[in-house]
């Protein structure tokens, strides 16, 4: 067990979803619409997820019942602004039932007003690169901000802005606009909405100077309507931080990635009130590009080393940069062996006391994920799961990870109470 006697009063202890990996049959939205194109970069659909949608009620009580302290979870935007300009006051009203279940269980709901799905009428108006994206987005976070800012505990705007250039980095998308056509799933999508393939601009795989815009002033604007209903409401992004590291003749690459991935983002987080750290391990840049995992290390799911160490990194670094609060909301590990995923939060958990220990506010630690789920175009092979599901039964059954990180929580909370 960790030492407890480090994290603060109201230290949120959680775990975190996305809508649409979770909810099922997101119809409206822009990632379904991909999954089921011709040419695909999606291993397979999400359909119908863990159907959390109609589950949340079990699950939610279920998350309290651990120990912990918060759910993270995102709203669906397609399902609130299913055509451009009509709201849905019934779907408004699903997510508002889900905040006061976080409450009825004592959960400090974390939310996140855009989780990498937009409505596919956005995709169809340009997306991510179109310079009307910010206003339309403002609009949407100040209407779900009306209905159910009174019950949201910590606002996010957008999750992970800065992940397309980290999937560049990796060889997956950033396709420039002139090249797009060349890419059969961006063709079919233009084929099928009626746009030019230039226009084809998704949140998760659009890399340009234009989409930074785009992100920033979105962010920006969403900040701005939220704190104007709710100016007590901590509000910020939440950044996807690898810890960037080189290998031999890789300094510049690394560098350069690290530039465009992580610090411009950071320092564009300045004047928030948090930002939200999301970092699973490292990469490491060679002359070339990234470097395989050393040969013998342990690896995820992907492929990938498993690295814990590397959120240690990262809050520091924001720390540094962005220079205010840092809240984990993201983190952890893809296996089918929750052995290996329990030593890694044990490890990452320390990475984060350390912090605190030298002073560092750290708001919170939300790992990734409550359950298995879809996994964006992956599916769902990869387990990253405290809570496993059967997708046949939709039986939910949490491991041992699960119980661990409940228990430091709890004892979290009762050294606190025990001080009080």
């Amino acid at each position: 067990m960790t030492n407890s006697q480090h994290f603060p009063e109201n230290f949120l202890w959680g775990v975190a979803t996305a809508a649409h990996q979770v909810e099922g049959n997101n119809t409206n939205n822009d990632t379904w619409f991909l999954e089921h194109l011709p040419g695909t970069i999606f291993a397979e659909p999400s359909g119908d997820a863990v159907d959390h949608y109609h589950r949340y009620r079990e699950d939610i009580a279920l998350i309290a019942s651990l120990g912990f302290t918060s759910y993270r979870f995102s709203l669906e935007w397609a399902r609130i602004e299913p055509e451009e300009g009509y709201f849905s006051v019934a779907e408004l009203d699903h997510y508002r039932r889900m905040l006061e279940t976080c409450h009825e269980h004592g959960l400090t709901p974390v939310v996140t007003y855009h989780h990498f799905t937009s409505p596919k009428w956005l995709l169809a108006a340009g997306g991510w690169e179109d310079a009307a994206t910010p206003d339309r987005f403002a609009r949407y976070c100040d209407r779900v901000t009306e209905h159910l800012g009174d019950l949201i505990g910590v606002a996010c705007t957008l999750n992970e802005p800065n992940l397309p250039w980290l999937l560049k980095a990796l060889g997956i998308g950033g396709e420039p606009a002139e090249r797009r056509a060349e890419v059969p799933v961006w063709a079919a999508a233009a084929e099928r909405l009626g746009i030019e393939a230039s226009k084809v601009a998704p949140f998760q795989f659009t890399v340009s100077d234009a989409g930074f815009d785009i992100k920033l002033a979105a962010h920006r604007a969403a900040r701005d309507v939220i704190k104007a209903r709710r100016p007590d409401l901590m509000v910020g992004w939440t950044l996807a931080n690898s810890d960037i590291q080189a290998s031999d003749g890789g300094q510049e690459v690394a560098d350069q990635v690290r530039r465009d991935v992580n610090e411009r983002f950071l320092e564009a987080s300045r004047g928030d009130d948090f930002v939200g750290i999301q970092t699973y391990g490292r990469t490491v840049f060679g002359p070339d590009g990234v470097a395989p995992a050393p040969e013998g290390v342990a690896t995820n799911q992907m492929g990938e080393e498993i690295y814990p160490q590397a959120l240690e990194v990262t809050i520091r670094e924001a720390n540094r940069i962005a220079q205010i609060p840092v809240m984990v909301t993201e983190n952890g590990l893809a296996t089918e062996d929750d052995a290996q995923r329990l030593e890694y939060l044990k490890a990452a958990v320390s990475g984060v006391e350390s912090c605190l220990a030298d002073g560092i506010d750290v708001r919170g630690y939300i790992a990734w994920t409550a359950f298995d789920n879809f996994e964006w175009i992956f599916g769902y092979r990869p387990k990253f799961g405290l809570i496993a599901v059967d997708l046949a039964t939709q039986e939910r059954t949490p491991k041992p990870s699960a119980y661990w990180l409940g228990d430091v929580s709890r004892a979290a909370q009762a050294r606190l109470s025990s001080v009080g």
